[in-house]
C-alpha cells in the first residue's frame, strides 16, 4: 500500500512539473528557479568562513543544460582581477576603488575556494576563471527537470573597498554582500557570465534558507525573515542566526557587535528594521528616519505597487548606498537630509532592482532611472516642496552632459561605458527623464495606471524594455515604438525652435523647426491680449493623442517633416508671446529657441 501510494505521489509530482513547464512555454515566457540552503561558520579572528551550500536548480527553459556557472564575487578583490585592472585603466575611475585592490595583501584580499562540488551525489568537473566558476555537469538537466548541487567552500572577507567587505570607514565590521557562490542566470539570451567589475547584477529568483554561526557578541540584519530566537552554542561562544527569504534573487547581511536594532511598521503591516552603530551623535537621525521610511513606503505602495515582502531593513554598512533584496546598506553619518535621501533611493530599488529585477547589466536605466524618478517624487512629498517638475535636476544633468561631451546610448552594457560619468548620467538622469517624458506623452492618468500595471504584471520576473513598452501601449492606447527607439537606442537629441511668427492674412503663422534628431509631441502656449491659449501637436507615429482638456489639438506632425506650420486665429498684432513646452516636460537641449520673442542664448529659463 505504501509503495503504491508513493508511486502515485511521484507520478502526480511528475505530471504537475510537466504541466507547469508546458503552461510557461505556452505563455511564451519562462525563467529558472533556485532553492538555496546554506550553513556558514564564521571566524571573526581571520575574517574567514566555511560554507556548506545545497542548491536545487529548476530548469524551466526549453533547453537541455550541460554546464552551469556560478559567480564568485569575492575573487574580484585580488590584485590583477578584472575589477582591479578596469578601475585603474578607465579614464575617470571610481575614487572608492581607484588602485586600492592592487595593494591588498594576502590577508586583506577576498576569495572563494571550492573544496567539494557534487551534482545529485556525483562529482563534477569544474574550473575557476576569476569571478566565475564553470561546472561541467555529471548529467544534463533536461527541460522541466531539476537537479541538486552540494558544495563546500571557504571564503575570506576582503578589506572593505566597494560594497562588500570588512571594517568599513564608519566602523561597521562586516558588510556581507556578493558573499557566497551564486548561480548565474540563464534566460532567453543564454548564460550571463560577465566578470564582476563592480557594476551591476542579474540573478535567479528563488528561496534562501541561510544559517549563520558567528561570535555571540554580533547582531545581524539583512535579507529575509529571522526564523529563530538566536540559538547559542555555548561551547564555541557563537550564535546561530537563521533567515528565510522567498521570491528573491540574492541574499545579503551585515554584522557588528555594536549594532542598535530598532523597528516600526507600515499601515499594512510591513516590518521596517533599522540597524546602526551605537553612536550618540547619530541616534537622533536614525530615530527620526523611522517615520520618514514609513512615509516613503506608503507613498510607493500607493503610487507604484505594493511592497510584497514581510520586512525591510535599513542597515548602516557598505560605502554609500547599495540595494539588496529586502534591505539596503547605507552610510550612517552625515546630515539627516542626506540619510533620508540615500534611504529613499536605496529602498525604492527594492521595487525595481528587487521585485521587477530587470537585467541591470543590459538595462541599468530600468533600475537606476526608474528608482531616481520615484525618489524625486517621494522626496518632493516628504519635503513638501511641491515642485512644478520634481525631476528638473535630472533634466539639467542630462542636458548639461550631452551638450558638452560625447553621449553613450542607453543600450550600452553597464560594464562597457567608456566613462563612469557616462554610465551615471545615462542610467540615473536619462533613465529618469525617459519616464518623465513618457508621462508627458501618454498623460498622467494613463502613466499612473501603467506603472502599477507594470509592477503587478511583472513582479518576480525579469522584464525587458519591450515588456514595459507593451504595458504602456496597452494602457494608453498609443504606439510608442518611436519614443523607445529614439530615446533608448540612439544619442539623438531633442531640439525645437520657433523659426518665425508672421502674419497669414488675418491670422498668424507660427513656424516651428525640428533641429534635433528626436521627435516629441509639443504643447504650445500662445499669449494674446487678455488670454492664454494652449495648442497640442501630436506625433504621427503615436497613432492617437493623450486626453486633453481646454487644449486645441492640431493635426499630427510626420517625423520626416523638418518644420510645422501652426496657424492660429489671431492677428499678429495681438500675439504677445509663444512658448514651446511651457511646463518644461521635454529635454530640449536649447530652450532659448523655444520662446517668442526670442531670448539670448545661455539665458536660464525658469520651469
Amino acid at each position: 500500500m505504501q509503495v503504491g501510494f508513493l508511486m502515485l505521489r511521484l507520478a502526480l509530482i511528475s505530471f504537475l512539473t510537466w504541466f507547469s513547464f508546458t503552461l510557461i512555454a505556452q505563455n511564451g515566457y519562462w525563467q529558472q528557479k533556485v532553492e538555496y540552503q546554506m550553513e556558514i561558520d564564521f571566524n571573526i579572528d581571520n575574517h574567514q568562513f566555511d560554507g556548506k551550500q545545497t542548491l536545487t536548480y529548476y530548469n524551466n527553459s526549453p533547453d537541455t543544460l550541460r554546464k552551469v556557472f556560478y559567480h564568485l564575487y569575492f575573487n574580484a578583490f585580488q590584485p590583477g582581477s578584472s575589477m582591479d585592472v578596469r578601475s585603474r585603466t578607465i579614464t575617470d575611475p571610481d575614487p572608492r576603488i581607484a588602485d586600492r585592490i592592487q595593494g591588498l595583501q594576502d590577508d586583506e584580499i577576498g576569495f572563494h575556494q571550492i573544496s567539494k562540488l557534487k551534482q545529485d551525489d556525483k562529482k563534477v568537473d569544474f574550473n575557476i576563471d576569476g569571478t566565475l566558476l564553470m561546472v561541467t555537469l555529471a548529467q544534463p538537466i533536461l527541460p522541466g527537470a531539476s537537479t541538486k548541487f552540494n558544495m563546500e567552500f571557504k571564503s575570506q572577507v576582503p578589506v572593505q573597498i566597494r560594497r562588500s567587505g570588512r571594517n568599513n570607514k564608519e566602523g561597521v565590521d562586516y558588510t556581507m554582500t556578493q558573499w557566497y557562490p551564486k548561480m548565474a542566470e540563464y534566460d532567453i539570451d543564454g548564460w550571463h557570465t560577465d566578470p564582476y567589475v563592480c557594476r551591476e547584477f542579474h540573478g535567479v529568483f528563488g528561496t534562501f534558507d541561510v544559517s549563520i554561526n558567528i561570535d555571540k557578541s554580533y547582531v545581524i540584519g539583512g535579507t529575509g525573515v529571522l526564523q529563530n530566537k538566536v540559538i547559542t552554542d555555548n561551547s564555541a561562544g557563537k550564535n546561530v542566526w537563521r533567515f528565510i527569504a522567498e521570491n528573491v534573487h540574492d541574499f545579503a547581511w551585515a554584522a557588528d557587535p555594536d549594532f542598535v536594532h530598532a523597528k516600526t511598521a507600515t499601515s499594512n503591516g510591513t516590518e521596517l528594521n533599522f540597524y546602526y552603530l551605537n553612536d550618540t551623535a547619530l541616534l537622533d537621525n536614525w530615530t527620526r528616519l523611522k517615520d520618514q521610511t514609513v512615509q516613503l513606503f506608503e507613498i510607493m505602495n500607493a503610487n507604484f505597487g505594493e511592497y510584497p515582502y514581510e520586512q525591510f531593513s535599513a542597515i548602516q554598512a557598505g560605502d554609500g548606498g547599495m540595494e539588496y533584496p529586502m534591505c539596503t546598506m547605507i552610510s550612517g553619518t552625515g546630515t539627516f537630509g542626506g540619510l533620508v535621501s540615500v534611504t529613499v533611493h536605496e529602498a525604492i530599488h527594492n521595487w525595481y532592482y528587487g521585485v521587477l529585477a530587470t537585467n541591470e547589466l543590459k538595462y541599468p536605466w530600468m533600475d537606476e532611472g526608474f528608482t531616481t524618478f520615484a525618489q524625486n517624487i517621494v522626496l518632493d512629498s516628504l519635503r513638501k516642496s511641491r515642485k512644478a517638475n520634481p525631476h528638473q535636476r535630472s533634466y539639467d544633468s542630462y542636458t548639461r552632459y550631452v551638450t558638452k561631451r560625447d553621449e553613450e546610448p542607453l543600450t550600452t552594457h553597464a560594464d562597457h561605458y567608456d566613462y563612469n560619468a557616462s554610465y551615471g548620467v545615462a542610467s540615473y538622469s536619462k533613465g529618469c527623464v525617459f519616464l518623465s517624458q513618457l508621462e508627458y506623452i501618454i498623460g498622467e492618468k494613463a502613466f499612473s495606471v501603467g506603472m502599477k500595471r507594470y509592477f503587478n504584471d511583472w513582479k518576480f520576473k525579469h522584464p525587458t524594455p519591450t515588456d514595459f513598452k507593451r504595458v504602456m501601449e496597452k494602457t494608453s492606447g498609443l504606439e510608442l515604438d518611436w519614443y523607445f527607439e529614439g530615446w533608448i537606442g540612439s544619442t539623438e537629441q531633442i531640439d525645437y525652435a520657433i523659426s518665425s511668427v508672421s502674419p497669414s492674412g488675418s491670422k498668424t503663422e507660427i513656424l516651428i523647426e525640428k533641429l534635433g534628431g528626436l521627435t516629441m509631441p509639443l504643447e504650445i502656449s500662445v499669449k494674446t491680449k487678455g488670454k492664454e491659449t494652449h495648442y497640442y501637436i501630436p506625433i504621427e507615429r503615436m497613432r492617437g493623442a493623450k486626453p486633453l482638456q481646454e487644449v486645441t489639438s492640431m493635426k499630427p506632425w510626420p517625423w520626416s517633416f523638418p518644420s510645422y506650420s501652426l496657424v492660429i486665429d489671431e492677428s499678429i498684432g495681438n500675439v504677445q508671446s509663444v512658448v514651446i513646452d511651457p511646463r518644461n516636460k521635454i529635454a530640449d537641449i536649447d530652450r532659448t529657441q523655444n520662446q517668442y520673442p526670442k531670448v539670448k542664448r545661455g539665458t536660464t529659463l525658469e520651469p
